[in-house]
């Protein structure tokens, strides 16, 4: 029988090979995170009819050429392109797209398996999984979702029973902040101050306290009674226990130019804070008897540094919380949302406006990331030659409400299938022609 047909059917199933490549990257063009293949050929082992000489001077002959016939050609590689594919926007925040290299870490009791396609979604028990169920993997949230703990991945779980709810916080710290002006202070009984604030079960209570401008002292009295007087949201006044402050009333002095003046002898009390402390209880206030509920108030700490005595019209804003917000205390929140920042951080958002870490979405390097196998729906599997996961993984960098996209390029793919095609044609005619060559050779008998 004549090689050349063997060749060629050598050539017709390399090629069906290859077009079934094509055909498998055109049919997950719009595949989200799909990454495409391509296939290389070599030749296979050749027949040597007659071996290399090097030139002689005893023939005084020169060298000459091996002479071999081909046997064909094989699959080389079938090579998976990992190159990243352009963004697709989704506005979706559980739709996460890596930017640079690395994979999400996702599986289940079958084993870790790991994936580019950020197509993440919430189930009924809270997990964060994939579209086939798998739950993804990242770092948890401890100490009440405060901090990160970096070590081996584990199941994320966004509905956790303490992330439902953020929990209510006492008022520790108020800040009186605004202008004073002295012909109001003089008249209609001074300027009053409403503070706000709220007890350990997140309830709301205002005071009214009262400044009142002292022309004989050049300076202001912060009038604070005792008992505490209190309000709650629905205009119930109690009545507290006796406060204990270092001054009462508090006096509040200014410069000539309208500023605060503290620090000597003849400046305000306490250099712009006081503190309204409970007779007992640690200084805090027992709400059980006054109030009805068993919860406690305060101590408060008041700032009034941010006040000035300028020659306009009073305004006063009392804040909850010192200058960089601490303290301020709050209501109990529901859960109201999710975000996910480019760190993989997830955090959720309460209605009373608190924010709690949730965990952290990590990824997997690995040294050859060609030499994973795709093991279905987006995933791929470690093997010997791409590297292992070591279980811990790495932070990652993300971009939220995109999805990476196929990174098949139909206009390549077009070409390699007409090449291909081509090429299954020539192989098809040499099979025909070898067979008219023996039919040729049969027709000798005759």
């Amino acid at each position: 029988m004549m090689r050349s047909m063997f060749s060629g059917i050598s050539g017709l199933r390399i090629h069906q090979t290859k077009m079934d490549v094509i055909g498998n990257n055109i049919a997950n063009v719009n595949t989200t995170a799909f990454k495409s293949s391509r296939v290389t050929f070599n030749e296979v082992f050749s027949q040597t009819l007659q071996g290399a000489s090097g030139a002689s001077q005893q023939t005084g002959r020169g060298g000459r050429n091996p002479m071999q016939v081909g046997l064909g050609a094989n699959i080389s590689s079938i090579d998976t392109l990992m190159n990243i594919g352009a963004a697709q926007r989704t506005d979706n925040p559980f739709d996460l797209m890596i930017e640079g290299d690395g994979f999400f870490v996702v599986g289940d009791e079958s084993g870790t398996y790991f994936t580019r396609a950020g197509v993440f979604r919430k189930d009924d028990d809270g997990n964060l999984v994939i579209p086939n169920g798998m739950k993804v993997k990242g770092w948890p949230a401890v100490d009440n979702g405060t901090r990160i703990q970096r070590g081996n991945v584990e199941d994320l779980k966004l509905d956790k029973p303490e992330n439902l709810t953020a929990s209510p916080e006492a008022t520790t710290n108020l800040r009186i902040q605004g202008n004073l002006n002295i012909e109001d202070g003089k008249s209609n009984g001074g300027v009053p101050v409403q503070l706000k604030f709220y007890d350990s079960l997140g309830n709301l209570y205002t005071a009214n306290l009262n400044m009142e401008y002292k022309s004989d002292e050049k300076a202001w009295d912060l009038d604070i009674p005792s008992p505490l007087i209190i309000s709650d949201s629905k205009g119930n006044k109690f009545e507290l226990g006796e406060v204990s402050s270092d001054d009462n009333p508090v006096k509040v002095v200014f410069d000539e130019n309208g500023e605060l003046k503290i620090g000597d002898a003849d400046a305000s009390t306490g250099n712009g804070v006081f503190t309204i402390t409970s007779s007992d209880n640690e200084g805090k206030f027992d709400l059980t008897e006054s109030v009805g509920i068993k919860a406690t108030l305060g101590p408060l700490t008041i700032d009034f540094t941010g006040l000035t005595q300028y020659n306009q019209k009073t305004n006063i804003d009392p804040l909850m919380g010192n200058e960089i917000g601490m303290g301020s205390g709050r209501e109990p929140g529901e859960l109201t949302g999710y975000d996910i920042g480019a760190d993989g951080i997830i955090t959720a958002q309460y209605s009373n406006g608190q924010q709690k870490m949730l965990g952290q979405i990590v990824i997997a390097n690995f040294r050859n990331p060609a030499g994973l196998q795709k093991a279905g729906s987006n995933l791929f599997t470690t093997t010997p030659n791409s590297g292992d996961f070591d279980g811990i993984g790495n932070e990652p960098n993300l971009q939220g409400g995109v999805l990476e996209m196929s990174n098949v390029d139909l206009a390549k793919e077009f070409t390699e299938m007409i090449t291909t095609q081509r090429g299954f044609q020539a192989n098809s005619r040499i099979i025909t022609s070898s067979d008219e060559m023996l039919q040729e050779l049969v027709n000798l008998k005759r």
